[in-house]
């Protein structure tokens, strides 16, 4: 399970490669039909084996290494349920003796390796995802996509585009460059695709009569790509007033960073939130309000002071929806910011749920969430207290570069996050 373009499909591969068996990739993106995975019943005009049976005849093997891609996107309808029908597939206590209803005999599959593919797992029905032993693969950190792009993709792209090393030099700035200003992924497609762009525009050049070498630089690259489409996130956005403040959420295509802004006005008690929030996010920010409302007695303000304005609650990029819990501190600090008039620190980003007592509660997607910190150069995090474990599935050398503070409260965010 992971983003899209990690390398799941091809990780399949080399798995079968490495263990010498066939490989056989069957996409379960958009399937509807339970006979596609059990077969038709050799009554009917036109009927055929199902996909699984399909797929070993295919490979000419009894054990192959046998990839179902997409599992996450299967449908549901009037003709059945195939991921019901998957059930019997991947269970090992049940398929030695499957049965497809075209061959209509019990046909072994208990020797045959399978590989499931995810982008993410809540769609997955609980009873199959019980069957599975998931294995996530987060994204790339800026390194990692740097020599991936070396070693792999610029000869991939130059061989493919039927240039030699000697047409094109592209340096580590120039692809460090590609990475960061075109592309905003977890995975690394778009990264291929912007290398082979360059490439093919090299290729029609040498085709019309160049001599070469062409040397891409980071003044030249424009030519080749257009304008830098991503600014920087350091440059985008700094915290320089009361009622801002900066959370990280976990997206399908890794993380980003989430600012919060809060205006307090003058009225009648009320709360408006926008910015295309989910159900989740309007409950956390409800829980926020409450939250702040049970601690005015801190900062010294009226018993009725909620009674006499409105609080006005905005997540910025309202044309894309958001929801999840993670926001929940996030939504309480900027709203504290706001009522109290102090300034949250812009080098601190925070993540992690919020109860109406003020515990904070564990997040999910915690290493594409210090990515994400970390390319806008933010280099403290506060996390969960609970969420200490997961520390260890982020690489050695990013834990090395950024300080992450364990909480289990929000008085003790309120402590940190606010500038002296």
């Amino acid at each position: 399970m992971g983003p899209p373009g990690v390398g799941k499909t091809s990780l399949g591969r080399s798995i079968a490669r490495a263990m010498g068996r066939k490989f056989y990739r069957l996409s379960l993106g958009g399937m509807h039909d339970e006979a596609e995975i059990r077969g038709h019943s050799r009554t009917y005009i036109g009927a055929m084996p199902g996909r699984i049976i399909q797929g070993l005849k295919s490979a000419g093997s009894n054990n192959p290494v046998f990839m179902m891609d997409e599992i996450d996107k299967v449908g549901q309808d009037y003709r059945g349920d195939p991921s019901s029908a998957l059930l019997e597939v991947l269970d090992p206590e049940q398929n030695f003796s499957f049965s497809d209803h075209y061959l209509n005999l019990p046909m072994d599959l208990s020797r045959v390796m399978f590989i499931v593919t995810a982008n993410m797992v809540d769609t997955i029905p609980a009873p199959l995802y019980d069957r599975m032993e998931i294995i996530r693969l987060s994204g790339y950190t800026q390194e990692e996509k740097l020599i991936i792009a070396k070693r792999y993709l610029v000869p991939r792209q130059l061989k493919d585009n039927g240039l030699k090393k000697k047409h094109i030099v592209i340096d580590d700035q120039v692809l460090g460059l590609i990475i960061s200003g075109y592309t905003m992924e977890a995975g690394l497609r778009n990264l291929e695709r912007e290398i082979g762009k360059v490439c093919r525009k090299v290729a029609r050049k040498i085709a019309e009569g160049g001599r070469g070498p062409y040397k891409i630089s980071k003044r030249t690259l424009s030519k080749y790509l257009g304008p830098q489409k991503f600014l920087p996130e350091a440059e985008q956005d700094k915290i320089d007033q009361p009622g801002l403040a900066t959370g990280l959420a976990w997206t399908e295509t890794g993380g980003v960073l989430l600012y919060i802004e809060v205006s307090v006005l003058k009225g009648k008690g009320g709360l408006t939130l926008t910015g295309q929030l989910g159900d989740v996010m309007k409950e956390s920010a409800q829980a926020a309000l409450s939250f702040c409302r049970a601690h005015v007695g801190k900062l010294k303000l009226p018993d009725n002071y909620f009674e006499d304005i409105d609080i006005h609650i905005h997540v910025p990029a309202g044309a894309i929806p958001k929801d999840g819990p993670s926001a929940g501190v996030t939504m309480a600090t900027a709203l504290y910011s706001a009522i109290s008039g102090r300034q949250v620190r812009s080098d601190i980003a925070m993540t992690g749920e919020i109860t109406l007592r003020g515990r904070v509660l564990p997040i999910g997607g915690l290493k594409e969430k210090a990515l994400a910190a970390l390319r806008a150069g933010i280099k403290t995090v506060i996390i969960p207290d609970e969420n200490k474990k997961d520390l260890v599935e982020i690489p050695k050398d990013i834990r090395e570069k950024m300080e992450f503070i364990p909480v289990r409260n929000m008085n003790r965010i309120l402590n940190i996050a606010f500038k002296k």
